[in-house]
């Protein structure tokens, strides 16, 4: 804490910094000062918590620094040290607020007791305006989420509760139930994304302030954040005859302050709030992305057909089973100029067709019994860094989304396609001994012949006819190195009925019949 003891007279000064124990009640720094107006100039630059001051002083006495430090409201606590027992001074220190008076010759144990209260004084009225500023602070800042709530909530409804009524007109001196609205939908996300790095509640913040600002000026109305709606800042007017004028002023503000261009969405005026707000969000998801207005409002809207992803459902699927991106990438701008020919590109119309993809993309993976797979790219930057929509962004977007598609479907066929194969390589391993024809396998795995004959060729370098003898050769040889089977023991336990047919097929396959190939394995020293 600080202090500072006003007096012309320099003995008076020393004998207070010598009486008063300061240690004992925090106070670390005194100064002096010599008259009022000296007095003046270090109270306002240091704002020392308690003052003594004498009255009768040159320049500036005790009485005008009196009147200075009550219409300052500093907080400090006063005690006027007098050596005058004066009806005038002691009725100036009751009227300008002193904490105390005490008179010269100064007494120890009066001054220390003194001092001790308004210390005291001063730290319970320090906690308590402290108290009251952190409240003030609370209440600025819940303030704004109150309404928040509360007009999101009404945006809802088809009637205002009286308890909200009541609370709007009393805030704003506005009948909701009584006067005409009409508002409007600012998207926000661009701005955040650009020009807060990301910080939602800092941009709700920075941008309802703005624009709150504007509305007071002449009551026009209210900016809330939607609290229903992510990225949604709401605009309320309730004085129509200057919408058209505020809506160009917060566009231009908008742009002047972050260079984005926010489409600012103006539904019909209304007494009715929830039935201005729905036709506000019409506006906003029915207008045409690529006009290259601001402002949009009902006669902004198209009401073209939507264009069905199903509707294409067939040719996408083909495309996709070609494994051919180039392929899929035809079919799609045949599509894109479909819809700017005779569609509305809207928010409404991006929604529906991203649903249909990935209802489509769900059902395209079901046939190729996939159960498990990555998370796939979901392409949604569709804006320019301006914020203005992009519709060559737009199909760069789709492209990618089936492209990465087409290269997870080609990928999981080759993988069935060589499991297949696989599967029917492991089959011939465990029934060489029995009698297998390319019928028999097709019938097993479901696949056709013709398929299984190039797909086996083309994976094992060899038909699936000689793949199985070369197994069953290289068993014979194993069973050829027990010298007590008999040759057509061994023929029957690789597959074979006849010993004649089995020995000529080994003589072609190894070079020597079955007789050679066992003295062979004898005369090896």
């Amino acid at each position: 804490m600080k202090a500072i003891i006003i007096d012309d007279e320099k003995h008076v000064r020393e004998g207070l910094l010598l009486l008063a124990d300061w240690d004992r009640h925090g106070i670390h720094t005194i100064l002096e000062a010599e008259d009022g107006e000296e007095a003046v100039k270090l109270i306002t630059e240091h704002r020392p918590e308690i003052i003594f001051t004498d009255m009768s002083m040159p320049r500036r006495d005790g009485i005008s620094l009196l009147k200075w430090l009550y219409s300052a409201d500093l907080g400090s606590k006063t005690i006027v040290v007098s050596g005058y027992d004066d009806f005038d001074y002691m009725r100036n220190a009751i009227a300008y607020k002193s904490f105390d008076y005490i008179l010269k010759p100064i007494e120890p144990d009066v001054l220390n007791e003194t001092l001790e209260r308004a210390v005291t004084e001063w730290k319970e009225q320090a906690h308590s305006r402290n108290s009251q500023a952190e409240e003030s602070r609370v209440m600025n800042e819940v303030k704004p989420l109150y309404w928040d709530q509360l007009f999101s909530g009404l945006c809802t409804k088809k009637e205002i509760p009286q308890s909200a009524e009541e609370k709007i007109e009393k805030e704003f001196g506005i009948s909701m139930t009584l006067a005409e609205k009409t508002a409007a939908i600012l998207p926000i996300k661009a701005i955040v994304m650009k020009s807060f790095q990301g910080d939602y509640e800092l941009a709700y913040s920075a941008l309802s302030n703005m624009f709150s600002g504007l509305l007071r000026k002449q009551n026009d109305g209210v900016c809330f954040r939607n609290i229903n709606k992510e990225e949604e800042l709401v605009i309320l007017f309730w004085k129509n005859k200057n919408v058209t004028y505020l809506s160009e002023e917060i566009s231009a503000l908008i742009y002047h302050s972050y260079k984005i261009n926010c489409i600012l969405a103006l539904g019909k005026r209304s007494i009715d709030l929830s039935e201005a707000y729905d036709s506000s969000e019409q506006v906003y998801i029915k207008h045409n992305l690529l006009s290259k207005q601001k402002i949009v409002t009902s006669n902004e809207v198209d009401l073209k057909p939507l264009l069905h992803l199903f509707d294409f459902s067939n040719e996408l699927k083909w495309a996709l089973k070609s494994g051919s991106a180039a392929q899929a990438e035809i079919q799609l701008d045949q599509i894109f100029t479909k819809l700017i020919n005779d569609h509305t590109l809207s928010l409404e119309q991006i929604k529906l067709w991203e649903n249909q993809f990935d209802l489509l993309r769900s059902n395209w993976i079901k046939e190729y019994e996939v159960h498990h797979h990555p998370a796939f790219y979901s392409g949604t930057d569709y804006w320019k860094e301006d914020g203005s929509f992009s519709f060559e962004k737009f199909k760069e977007e789709k492209k990618k989304e089936f492209g990465q598609l087409i290269k997870f479907l080609s990928n999981v066929k080759y993988q069935k396609e060589k499991n297949n194969m696989q599967q029917i390589e492991e089959y011939l391993q465990q029934h060489y001994q029995e009698d297998i024809n390319l019928q028999d396998i097709a019938d097993r795995f479901f696949l056709s012949r013709e398929y299984i004959s190039r797909k086996f060729k083309q994976d094992y370098q060899a038909t699936l006819t000689d793949y199985l003898t070369n197994i069953r050769m290289e068993k014979a040889k194993k069973l050829l190195e027990n010298p007590y089977l008999k040759i057509y023991e061994v023929a029957y336990g690789v597959g074979y009925q006849n010993e004649k047919y089995f020995s000529k097929v080994f003589k072609k396959q190894v070079g020597l019949t079955p007789n050679e190939y066992r003295h062979s394995l004898t005369s090896k020293p």
